[in-house]
């Protein structure tokens, strides 16, 4: 695979890019909601001042590495971020992702996220995986939108918040006719299994 670190990416809509020192209080906006933050693990932050240091910690310092995708989602209107998409850049290659709720239900972070697989599709990785809360079903709905397949159900202790949750686990192979399924959430939780598939195309629409 090529070395890559966050290359600007362009939709429609959207401009995909490193998040900077100036998106500070964008970045507080984003974090700040508690809804926006009802499933993520990180709880919400407050201030300025703990913006720029999410910001250094979890961006400025990441785009120091030769590898990365840490993107700010921003409107071409403005190019001013209103979420984020991340890749983990270990042996789960997972997505995440993020969105102010006033720009939900407008097909933003499907564009986004899309724009995003795109690109390490052409960078030459060989899959991507991503997880959700299951009482978060619309975020599974993005994920097959995205074409990632269902794979399995598992339980987590998630930290920093310390909850149990249960997690639905999506993966998207990129060489085709490839069966590899990412085992290793599956091995390491006590509680995993398959659910029926129908169940779970049962989830609404709203990213």
């Amino acid at each position: 695979m090529r070395l890559n670190n966050t290359p600007v990416l362009e939709t429609e809509r959207l401009i995909l890019r490193k998040f900077t020192e100036h998106d500070i209080e964008a970045i507080l906006d984003i974090y700040r909601d508690p809804e926006v933050n009802t499933f993520l693990p990180w709880f919400p932050i407050e201030t300025l001042e703990e913006a720029k240091t999410l910001y250094e910690e979890k961006y400025a310092r990441e785009y120091k590495k030769m590898r990365g995708y840490r993107y700010a989602v921003c409107l071409k209107t403005d190019n001013i971020p209103v979420g984020y998409v991340h890749v983990s850049i270990d042996d789960s290659y997972d997505l995440g992702y993020g969105l102010r709720k006033e720009f939900w239900n407008k097909g933003i972070m499907t564009e986004a996220a899309g724009a995003v697989v795109k690109q390490l599709r052409e960078d030459g990785y060989s899959y991507i995986t991503a997880t959700h809360d299951v009482r978060n079903p619309r975020s599974g709905d993005l994920m097959r939108r995205l074409g990632m397949n269902y794979q399995y159900t598992y339980e987590e202790q998630w930290q920093p918040k310390d909850v149990p949750v249960t997690f639905r686990m999506y993966q998207l192979n990129f060489d085709n006719g490839s069966i590899r399924r990412y085992d290793r959430y599956w091995i390491i939780s006590k509680v995993h299994y398959v659910e029926d598939e129908q169940e779970l195309f049962a989830d609404v629409r709203n990213d």
